[in-house]
């Protein structure tokens, strides 16, 4: 298969430090793609390989992961703030703004800063708090101890036991589960048997971040929020009541699928990030008419 990413790597610099981004399709509306906890942008190369057939798409290290550094703060505005960086300096003036997990919560600022900068929103396995996606229930401890000790084998299988639903694991054997992890691995940019200090901080970061009481000021903006029907990290629970605050949004929930859905169900999310932006795009179209 084509790999639809450049391999150029550019930077644009960040308080001093480099914040590497990558740029895929030659034409169409710009989208911007927003990356969670411990992910690099390279976590979206499903997306991207679908979207950038018809659409310019970039993709982004957040601060202190993956080739991007890390010389200022960890926040979520600070993060905020480096993604309206990289639109400026691509000239975009306004972009089709996607966002997982934590990315939801930096994609639901931005364009609560800037709305004028966002053509729409999409908040996947995302959160209506922040403090709930840095909640540590009785779950979420027993899978952070399994990540953290034991064989680096079974670290690794932990982790897919994070994002990933139980039916889909239970099918495989371990060799399938070993090969699946470094398949997830590899686009994370990262060996799942490791877990960098920079994602505690970024967990640290999403659980100080609180829009509930104003997200409704989205609601003008065309937006789809989908959930997961098994994700225990981001349970449907929170977008639905992100849905319900963003008046007008669209919830999609997708069933058999956990946390990691923008892997193991690429194509449902690629579908309903094609729709959602093409009726945006012919709203656009008219309204200027």
């Amino acid at each position: 298969m084509s790999d639809p990413i450049s391999r150029v790597m550019p930077t644009i610099d960040r308080d001093g430090a480099p914040l590497h981004y990558e740029l895929a399709g030659e034409s169409g509306p710009p989208v911007l793609l927003v990356q969670g906890c411990g992910v690099a942008g390279e976590g979206w190369r499903p997306q991207v390989e679908a979207l950038s057939r018809n659409h310019r798409v970039v993709v982004f290290d957040n601060r202190g992961i993956g080739k991007s550094g890390l010389s200022g703060p960890v926040t979520v505005a600070h993060m905020v703030d480096d993604a309206r960086a990289l639109l400026a300096a691509l000239g975009w003036s306004s972009a089709h703004v996607v966002g997982h997990s934590l990315g939801g919560i930096i994609a639901q600022q931005l364009a609560l800063d800037t709305p004028a900068r966002v053509r729409s929103l999409s908040l996947l396995c995302t959160f209506f708090r922040g403090k709930d996606g840095a909640r540590l229930t009785p779950w979420m401890l027993w899978i952070s101890l399994r990540m953290r000790i034991g064989s680096r084998a079974a670290r690794r299988r932990a982790f897919l036991a994070m994002v990933m639903p139980d039916a889909l694991l239970e099918a495989m054997d371990v060799a399938g589960r070993d090969a699946m992890a470094d398949d997830v691995g590899r686009l994370f940019g990262r060996d799942l048997a490791d877990q960098p200090a920079i994602v505690m901080a970024q967990v640290r970061a999403l659980g100080a971040h609180d829009t509930s009481t104003i997200v409704d000021q989205l609601s003008p903006l065309p937006t789809l929020v989908v959930s997961a029907a098994e994700d225990r990290v981001a349970p449907p629970a929170q977008g639905r009541a992100l849905a319900a605050a963003i008046r007008g949004s669209r919830y999609v929930e997708i069933e058999g699928a956990a946390h990691g859905v923008v892997i193991q169900k690429a194509d449902a999310i690629n579908a309903l990030l094609e729709e959602h932006f093409s009726d945006v795009e012919r709203a656009r179209t008219n309204a200027a008419a």
